[in-house]
């Protein structure tokens, strides 16, 4: 698909958009027991990961899925809406421990990105902040990007199956 540039006050915009959500994300932590901190594994003898990372990954990805916009026609939205809604309910279902919701969740997101063109910018925007809300931004930024690298590499290479079929060997 075709991409043209965002105007720069787009662009700006998107960026003061996500750092806004972001501090504000961060001001609540703070201010009700202090910014978290993601180990690995769950283990608190492993190295963790902050929230504060959020800082720099959420902007980075707004400016990122701003500066890529389909051009007119393309329902852009829809391709940020449904893997924000996704993230959203994955966060809420693993909020209340709700262990079956989360797994059918999870594997109804993976599903999805192998269905769905989930490599695009706002795809990856969308999961991130969906999640960002529970397990900070750097594990949804991480899993995010897998899904996108499956999405893109499965849907590629149906792509040139697709093409190969018609043409003579």
């Amino acid at each position: 698909m075709p991409f043209q540039r965002a105007p720069f006050f787009q662009l700006v915009l998107s960026v003061l958009l996500a750092l806004l959500a972001e501090s504000l994300h961060l001001g609540w932590e703070a201010l009700h027991g202090g910014i978290v901190v993601h180990h690995l594994a769950q283990r608190a003898d492993l190295p963790g990961l902050s929230n504060l990372w959020g800082l720099l990954i959420m902007p980075a990805l707004a400016a990122w899925a701003s500066s890529r916009l389909p051009r007119a026609g393309a329902p852009a939205w829809l391709g940020f809406a449904l893997p924000l809604l996704l993230g959203l309910g994955l966060s809420l279902a693993f909020s209340q421990q709700a262990q079956a919701l989360t797994e059918a969740l999870f594997f109804l997101t993976l599903l999805l990105a192998l269905l769905l063109p989930a490599h695009r910018p706002e795809s990856v925007l969308g999961y991130v902040l969906g999640m960002s809300w529970t397990f900070g931004a750097v594990l949804p930024t991480l899993l995010g990007l897998l899904l996108a690298g499956l999405s893109w590499g499965l849907r590629g290479l149906v792509r040139q199956l697709w093409l190969r079929r018609g043409s003579p060997a």
